[in-house]
This record gives structure tokens, C-alpha cells and sequence, in this order.
């Protein structure tokens, strides 16, 4: 596990938030499943347009059935999570059909809200790229002319590093942060700068 010490002061909640792979099997209360989702229906959107949907199994034939989707590694551990999610967003904008530019920047927001809700009610979240879209689309029933199936999101309480597989459970921990300077330039792009 990498440490995690913050360059400027920040809440404790940003660096404590990590990605696991291990879950424990116990299921979500309901309660906390609308916390979530309601933290992520106050993210800013462009226009107040909220283009995210958030399509859910708890289930263990649902969580079988969305895990098809995923790519081979992401299927070794993500399943065994009592909640998988797929982030779903609107391509157009609901008030005039036209391309909306900034649909998957404002689902993030959502999705990066979900994430510290989780965070604080001490939960984890692990959003996963690997997973293949035209299958997700089939197996959610989400049309792909109207959205885009943006990421997929393993969801519980934390477990324990041994209940994975053993080069898994090498690599499970927190990440490090590139430092500050490389994500924040003032002025122009640090390439144009004198």
C-alpha cells in the first residue's frame, strides 16, 4: 500500500478513498443504496441536464447476469461484490435532441459523488473500465442510439486482502497520487509556458 499524505490541506475522506477488489458478501441495506444515488442526483451538470443513470443488481442472478459483461480480470473478484453497477449516460440533451458535449465530464461527477458517499457511510467502490459495451448495452436493456455505458462499479463493505487470489491480493491497496505540480498548471499548458 502506497502512503498517502496530501500536499494542502484537504478532508480526510479524499485520500482515505481507495479502490478494493476484496468485498464481503453481505448485502447493502436499502437505506444506504438510496444514499448513494440520492449523493449522486446532487452532482453538478451542465445545464442541470443530469444525463447519468445508474443501473444496479443486488441480486445474485442479476450480479451473475451484469458480470458477463466484464472483462476476464475485472470477473475474478467484481462479482463477489453484493452490489455491481453500470454508469450509464444520455449522448443528447432531453430539450432540443442535440449532441451534449459534456454528458460523460457531468456522469463522473455523479459517479465520483456516489463514490465518497460510499466513502463516508463506510462503504467501498472500485470503477472498472474493462468490460465489454456492446455487452453491457444487451445485458442492461440500455439502448446505444441514447446512451453510453460508461464504466461498471463493484460496490460493499471491505474485506479482507486474503479472500482474493493470491496475485490479487499482492497488489490490493491503496494507489499513489501523481504530486500536485502535475495535475494543476497556471496559465497555459506547461509545454507553452516559457
Amino acid at each position: 500500500m502506497s502512503e498517502r499524505i496530501p500536499e494542502a490541506d484537504v478532508d480526510p475522506m479524499f485520500p482515505g478513498r481507495w479502490s478494493p477488489r476484496a468485498y464481503l458478501p453481505e448485502p447493502i441495506p436499502e437505506t444506504q443504496l438510496r444514499s448513494l444515488f440520492e449523493a449522486a442526483r446532487w452532482a453538478p451538470s451542465s445545464g442541470n441536464e443530469q444525463p447519468w443513470l445508474f443501473v444496479y443488481a443486488t441480486s445474485v442472478a442479476d450480479r451473475e447476469r451484469f458480470a458477463t459483461a466484464l472483462n476476464d480480470g475485472n470477473r475474478r473478484w467484481a462479482p463477489r461484490a453484493p452490489v455491481l453497477l453500470y454508469v450509464c449516460a444520455r449522448r443528447h440533451w432531453t430539450r432540443n435532441g442535440t449532441p451534449n458535449r459534456t454528458y460523460q465530464f457531468d456522469s463522473g461527477a455523479a459517479w465520483a459523488s456516489l463514490a465518497l458517499q460510499a466513502q463516508l457511510l463506510g462503504l467501498s467502490a472500485h470503477g472498472m473500465a474493462g468490460f465489454d459495451q456492446h455487452k453491457a448495452h444487451e445485458v442492461l436493456g440500455v439502448p446505444e442510439d441514447t446512451y453510453e455505458v460508461i464504466a461498471a462499479v463493484a460496490l460493499g463493505k471491505r474485506a479482507d486482502a486474503s479472500t482474493l487470489p493470491p496475485d490479487l491480493a499482492a497488489r490490493e491497496g491503496a494507489s499513489g497520487r501523481k504530486p500536485l505540480a502535475e495535475v494543476a498548471v497556471e496559465g497555459a499548458f506547461p509545454a507553452r509556458k516559457p
